[in-house]
């Protein structure tokens, strides 16, 4: 079969782009692109706060010096945004976005409109764990977790996804309170508006967070901090309970260990699925050098923002792997207390 002249050009051109794209180095591939870092939520709060951090210094480590332009994705308590890293986003590694805490725990209870699989992401490192707190106005007649069991308390939560609300839900079935939850809220900010309105009562937070943009709210003693989620105490809250410790037996405290799991995930970075493993690497080794990075450093020793210790892309797929893992029992019990 005769081929013109102008068609073999066409194949050979053809050819030759695709193999300098697939031959082309991190540096190359980096040094033309404007990369985008997303946030599933609205500005302010713990998410926004680390990603326009790892935003701000991290290009300079990336081969190619790339800007990195952060953008807001509210919606569904991060399901927005996650379904669409997973599922619509650029696989090239151009595109970033903060990791929900609880993005595996809600595969693994198969919470309403999750399209994604967590294990499929690609993970780039933790910059802090994060503790969170559930926290009443000074006016509401709730200072503490045992007034929380006498009494219903109105809360302010941002979506089912959200920790926000579903740490409420297992606390009413596993530790006996009383919450009734409004899930109408896109942030935090949001929320705490509500609360100084008082349309709620409180709402939950970052500890982190809670330090940075409220610190004078503790210091002038204008909330009460009733529970604390993590794996350990916090430093700062020796008397302030755990969630797990709330449990009435072994599996019930196993059930509420699991949402505690998110703490261990913390402030993350995820890509999305399938980025070329040259520019993974690239990413994962960026942004250790970001975390050691002394203008980073001593930046969030000004503002008092809580770094490290960081946990690299390895490790947090570890720990992504380890969460699907949980016992069916405890996954049964774990979405009954959640109210599914």
């Amino acid at each position: 079969m005769h081929i013109p002249r102008i068609g073999l050009m066409s194949v050979a051109a053809f050819v030759f782009v695709h193999t300098s794209a697939q031959a082309q180095t991190p540096e190359a591939f980096y040094r033309t692109k404007t990369m985008e870092l997303y946030v599933g939520t609205d500005p302010g709060g713990g998410y926004d706060l680390y990603g326009r951090l790892v935003a701000r210094y991290m290009g300079k480590h990336i081969p190619g010096s790339p800007t990195i332009v952060v953008k807001n994705m509210p919606g569904a308590g991060h399901l927005r945004m996650t379904n669409w890293m997973y599922g619509a986003a650029a696989r090239d590694g151009s595109v970033i976005a903060t990791a929900p805490q609880s993005v595996a725990i809600e595969q693994l209870l198969g919470t309403e409109g999750v399209q994604y699989d967590a294990r499929q992401f690609s993970w780039i490192g933790r910059v802090a764990p994060v503790v969170e707190v559930t926290y009443t106005w000074h006016t509401s007649p709730t200072k503490n977790l045992a007034d929380a069991q006498k009494r219903e308390t109105v809360m302010g939560g941002s979506g089912a996804a959200s920790p926000t609300v579903f740490y409420l839900k297992a606390l009413n079935q596993l530790a006996g309170t009383k919450f009734r939850i409004i899930p109408a809220y896109p942030s935090n900010a949001e929320t705490n508006l509500a609360m100084q309105r008082g349309e709620v009562e409180g709402g939950s937070k970052a500890w982190a967070s809670m330090k940075v943009d409220n610190g004078d709210w503790l210091r002038e003693k204008k909330v009460n901090i009733l529970v604390q989620y993590a794996t350990a105490r916090d430093a700062d809250l020796p008397d302030v309970p755990l969630m797990m410790e709330l449990g009435r037996t072994e599996d019930e405290r196993r059930a509420l260990n699991l949402f505690a799991m998110g703490n261990a995930m913390g402030r993350s970075i995820m890509g999305t699925p399938a980025i070329p493993a040259d520019r993974l690497a690239a990413l994962q080794n960026a942004f250790v050098e970001t975390m050691r990075d002394p203008e980073l450093v001593s930046f969030t020793q000004e503002k008092k923002i809580d770094i490290g210790p960081i946990l690299t892309g390895n490790d947090l797929k570890a720990l992504v792997d380890e969460t699907m893992k949980v016992s069916a029992n405890v996954v049964a019990l774990a979405k009954a207390a959640r109210g599914d």
